[in-house]
């Protein structure tokens, strides 16, 4: 045998190290129905990344019938997407797969940005206590699908089939017709709603004719998954002109198992093939590390791409994830945001489904998630144009800017070594306007904030769980002032204070939302507030509900 530090031997065990899981196809009834009477189902999600997986969780906890395709019949090309923001740990907390993440996931908060051998600064993206979930976890994609598709097998709602492929898309009034590929030959199905969440080469988004503009940035990046023992402290470091990777950029990131994340910076005119190559990759960290006791588990080279759908919604295919949107990796914007699609998706269509809301709800989908994919290219072009600059005035501004940056506070605001994912507020008809003047809190349109509470019996539980525990509809945050609000039926409470369900024992509630005795927030399946009222009534929660859910 090779000795591990060859060529060979290396090659080899990168390639070993891709296959994790892997799934047998199974034949469903469905392939044996005539092809003029096909099956008929609510949804059909297409792709089963984080993104699919999660919708169809939140669907099926919601009541919905759900099946999910992936051509594939395995996950664990490599770790790509690893850090997951505070928002979507929540968001799988609801999911039922929160602890597991975390108990996985390595977690930090604290970054640091390096010019040269220097420290400019560091920063802490969640420097107060009081919240259940910390700022990210880093943990690799394949072990995230793996504790998602261990959820789904919980859940006789969802008809998870590996090996199947769409390969063809017809549209009509109420439904999309699927044509799907599979071992055993084709088989169609006729879906209400089919969710395309089928990554960056979207064949769905193809098939519906749809443009993926924006754009793809030349310089290329090497991201190596290198196995070692290290003393590194657990945080994000990204470095400008490092010694050991001269005039370009480099990032390192700790996850599970004593793996390693390293991305470097090459030049736009680097043959891929060659730079991938491990003997080739191994000099460059081992510059970076002092030494070259590591081992490879996953080598991959890619460009920065910043590029959207001009419309999300295609007649009944939704578009989610990657196959609407595509950003670059720095600031961890791009599987983060994919599960914000999810939750903000998977809420509406199941009302809409029910005969609850309009199909005109979903067109809010489109409105708030494309506002985000803009926020987000508009951060990630920005990151990659300081990082990359292309041309000799944008470098001459980046050398200036490090420059100041150790000295001075407003320098170091203007690096940028990817500004870190964070929810999006909305502009969005389903908000209603205050009508009173507050002093903090998350206004209409903002993501609702986590702080410690206590039960009645004194059992601390966090603001986050109290949500999730009291089911998947409207909730109305109150303040208790000792006298009851008269909330319309269908909106589930919870009430804060001496004479509510839960005590506020640390002040942190009250604090973060601004509230005084008899406030509320009325807030949405998927935690964003959707009005809040200094003096509640019954007509005014009405109203804002109303609009929340569509109605006018």
């Amino acid at each position: 045998m090779a000795p591990a530090n060859t060529p060979h031997a290396e090659t080899a065990q990168a390639k070993t190290a891709q296959a994790k899981t892997q799934f047998g196809y199974r034949r469903h009834p469905d392939q044996d129905r005539p092809g003029s009477s096909p099956a008929a189902h609510p949804v059909v999600i297409v792709g089963a990344g984080p993104v699919g997986l999660s919708l169809a969780i939140d669907l099926a906890q919601r009541g919905q019938r759900v099946v999910l395709l992936d051509d594939a019949d395995r996950i664990g090309e490599g770790s790509r997407a690893i850090c997951f923001s505070k928002r979507s740990l929540e968001y799988w907390d609801r999911l039922g797969v929160g602890d597991r993440m975390v108990e996985k996931g390595v977690v930090w908060s604290v970054g640091r940005i390096f010019h040269g051998e220097s420290q400019l600064y560091q920063f802490n993206l969640l420097p107060e206590d009081g919240h259940k979930r910390p700022a990210f976890i880093n943990l690799q994609q394949y072990y995230a699908e793996a504790y998602l598709v261990d959820r789904i097998n919980e859940l006789p709602e969802i008809d998870l089939r590996w090996r199947n492929k769409v390969t063809a898309l017809e549209q009509r009034n109420e439904s999309a017709l699927l044509t799907i590929e599979t071992p055993e030959g084709a088989y169609r199905l006729n879906a209400r709603y089919v969710v395309a969440c089928d990554g960056a080469r979207s064949s769905l988004r193809q098939m519906v004719g749809a443009e993926f503009a924006g754009q793809i940035f030349e310089d290329q990046f090497l991201i190596a998954d290198v196995k070692m023992t290290a003393e590194f402290p657990t945080e994000r470091w990204f470095w400008f002109d490092p010694p050991f990777h001269a005039g370009r950029s480099a990032l390192l990131h700790r996850q599970p198992d004593d793996v390693w994340r390293i991305d470097l910076q090459l030049n736009r005119y680097a043959d891929p093939v060659l730079e991938k190559k491990p003997e080739n990759v191994r000099p460059r960290i081992a510059r970076m590390l002092g030494h070259d006791k590591f081992e490879f588990e996953w080598i991959s080279l890619y460009k920065f791409q910043c590029r959207r759908m001009d419309r999300f919604i295609h007649g009944r295919v939704i578009f989610a994830g990657d196959s609407a949107h595509q950003v670059s990796p720095f600031g961890a914007r791009g599987a983060n945001s994919g599960l914000e699609d999810a939750e903000n998706l998977s809420w509406k269509l199941d009302r809409v489904l029910r005969g609850k809301s309009p199909a005109s709800l979903l067109e809010s989908y489109h409105l708030e998630r494309s506002m985000a994919a803009d926020e987000n290219i508009r951060e990630s072009t920005r990151s990659t144009d300081f990082m990359a600059p292309n041309s000799h005035q944008e470098a001459r501004l980046r050398k200036a800017v490090l420059s100041l940056a150790k000295e001075t506070e407003f320098g170091k605001r203007m690096v940028n070594g990817g500004r870190l994912s964070v929810p999006c507020s909305y502009d969005t008809p389903l908000s209603s306007l205050d009508a009173d003047t507050w002093r903090g809190g998350p206004p209409p349109g903002g993501s609702m904030l986590d702080a410690p509470a206590a039960t009645s019996a004194g059992e601390p539980i966090y603001l986050t769980d109290a949500f999730r525990k009291g089911g998947t509809d409207f909730t109305l945050l109150s303040f208790s002032n000792g006298a009851p609000i008269d909330a319309p039926d269908g909106i589930k409470g919870i009430r804060i204070g001496a004479d509510g369900e839960f005590a506020d024992p640390s002040g942190l509630i009250a604090k973060r939302y601004g509230a005084v005795p008899g406030a509320a927030y009325l807030l949405r399946p998927d935690g964003y507030v959707a009005a809040r009222f200094r003096h509640p009534t019954r007509s005014a929660i009405a109203a804002a509900l109303a609009r929340a859910e569509g109605l006018y």
